[in-house]
């Protein structure tokens, strides 16, 4: 497997990617979009899942999103958001000369694969939202406290769950500390139960059971008209994101006839 990294300079980012050839020039391709102080390579291809996706005969595309891994950072939150997020995948794809794609999101990825699904269905075949649930309208609540933690000096004082636990993942992932706290401070666009409702692509919703920070995959599910909520059992937000029982559910979902209208 070819893991080089590739650089896409775009309009008004420069992408990191990571872009496996499948066995055939027709293949179907799935676009991978990592979770919060991640980067590809951590969520996606150590993880197994690229490896299980070519085997399954896709052409697999992962990117590193803005402020992530080894893509252009920016410092002030102006500069994410969903909508942002989800431009830069559009402008990857256009890129690539990729009109429809699968879409696989994993936590932050989520939110941006709902957004490409609610405002570009066109480019969209699937959506899958991994390890955000109920969630995705921002339940966890304590993202300036999150910042804070990733900006300070002193890591030792914290005392926010949040904080201390994504502080910990940007340390060990070497994240530009920083950008990430720009990226998690409120966004201008947010979802909303509006937003979600409008989605017609077929989704697939899976979350753990132990995991607080999604919320429920099921009720998320029952709030789009064309959607599937699966629960891995006994699995939290961390522990999910390479669970054989995670790629299994995405690998029958897009492999499956769309039997819808």
């Amino acid at each position: 497997m070819n893991d080089l990294v590739l650089f896409a300079q775009l309009p008004n980012v420069k992408l990191a990617y990571y872009d496996f050839s499948a066995p055939s020039d027709d293949a179907p391709v799935v676009i991978l979009i990592h979770g919060f102080a991640s980067t590809a390579r951590v969520n996606w291809i150590g993880t197994g899942w690229v490896k299980e996706l070519q085997q399954a005969g896709y052409r697999v595309v992962a990117l590193d999103n803005r402020g992530h891994g080894q893509s252009e950072k920016f410092y002030d939150a102006a500069d994410y958001g969903p909508d942002i997020f989800a431009a830069d995948v559009i402008g990857l794809m256009d890129y690539l000369d990729i009109q429809r794609a699968d879409i696989v999101g994993f936590s932050m990825g989520a939110r941006i694969t709902s957004w490409l699904a609610y405002s570009a269905p066109e480019r969209v075949r699937k959506a899958v939202f991994g390890g955000m649930g109920a969630h995705i309208y921002g339940g966890r609540g304590s993202y300036e406290a999150i910042a804070e933690g990733l900006e300070t000096d002193t890591p030792d004082n914290l005392t926010d769950p949040g904080a201390i636990a994504f502080r910990k993942f940007a340390d060990r992932t070497r994240s530009d500390r920083l950008a990430l706290a720009a990226c998690v401070r409120p966004a201008r666009m947010k979802i909303t139960p509006q937003i979600i409702g409008q989605i017609t692509v077929p989704v697939l919703v899976v979350v753990g059971s132990d995991d607080d920070i999604g919320g429920s995959p099921l009720e998320l599910a029952d709030q789009m008209n064309n959607a599937k909520g699966v629960v891995l059992e006994g699995l939290d937000h961390m522990k999910s994101t390479g669970a054989a029982a995670f790629k299994q559910a995405v690998l029958e979902f897009l492999t499956q006839e769309d039997k819808s209208p």
